[in-house]
């Protein structure tokens, strides 16, 4: 199937265009999807997760290799799904699930001569745990929402990838010589990562606070009220990665941090301050549990 054109006044039908065009990503493993479905569920159990888990050896191996890694610091081998939800939670397992399904889909294909696809899942893996502690350090009860928000902010680059991989590849040139990221997109593709996000996020049925973030996490300001909170604390944990140097950086290079705003949502700078002094030791240590 022929890449769709960027040349749509439309940028919300472009994203679609290039969302189905994309037969790979459009649909998540169906093991995944029953995760989440289950999960979100009020009515889901440990025992339920764990059954649906179960059927899938490869998926069980990539999940206890992340629990038992250093991000996580649980003494001792855990060595049954079940042991770990009972530890870490349903929604913590089914983050974790998510991940290993969504890595699968980051191939080493080059972004541009500076980066691969790997080094995009590194980022993602990146904003997942500086989202996550955030969100523990602001005290807000979002931890696992905002990991799962953080894996999956980036994902309409894949979908750039698929689609329009030369012009992606001089989006990434120009971004590396200093440019707006986004900006570059819209003026090279007619559309941005972000409303591809939304629209691919909305096709894995995500949660719709997700949505907002893979939609919204360059413009916090745009989300809707009852998600900003979110999107204000993936932004911070994008900028805070991408100045850092984790993983494809480009994105968020330019960005910078507009404290009043983020008080209004519990991130104070001495919140910034401790979550940036141990951001690398603990992205490290859950990459090894990832990649």
């Amino acid at each position: 199937m022929s890449a769709p054109t960027t040349t749509a006044a439309d940028p919300t039908q472009i994203a679609r265009n290039a969302v189905r065009n994309t037969s790979q990503l459009a649909t998540l493993p169906e093991i995944t999807q029953r995760i989440i479905t289950a999960v979100e569920d009020p009515r889901s159990s440990a025992g339920q997760l764990h059954k649906i888990i179960s059927h899938d050896p490869a998926l069980v191996t990539r999940v206890l290799k992340i629990v038992n890694s250093a991000f996580y610091g649980i003494p001792g081998q855990i060595a049954s799904i079940e042991r770990a939800i009972v530890l870490l939670g349903l929604n913590a397992v089914k983050n974790l699930a998510v991940a290993s399904s969504l890595g699968q889909l980051f191939r080493k294909t080059k972004l541009y001569s500076g980066a691969d696809a790997k080094d995009l899942w590194k980022h993602c893996v990146a904003v997942a745990v500086a989202s996550r502690e955030l969100a523990v350090a602001a005290k807000l009860p979002l931890a696992e929402q905002a990991f799962l928000a953080g894996l999956i902010h980036d994902v309409g680059i894949l979908v750039e990838l698929q689609n329009w991989p030369e012009k992606l590849r001089t989006v990434c040139e120009s971004a590396d010589k200093g440019g707006d990221f986004c900006v570059i997109e819209q003026e090279k593709l007619g559309v941005d990562h972000q409303i591809v996000g939304r629209i691919l996020a909305e096709q894995w049925k995500f949660p719709k606070i997700c949505q907002d973030v893979a939609g919204c996490h360059h413009q916090p300001c745009d989300a809707p009220e009852e998600s900003r909170a979110l999107v204000n604390i993936v932004y911070v944990a994008d900028t805070l990665c991408c100045q850092q140097g984790e993983g494809f950086s480009l994105t968020a290079r330019n960005q910078s941090f507009d404290l009043p705003a983020l008080e209004a949502t519990g991130i104070s700078a001495e919140t910034l301050s401790t979550v940036t002094a141990s951001l690398r030791d603990k992205v490290a240590d859950a990459w090894t549990g990832m990649a």
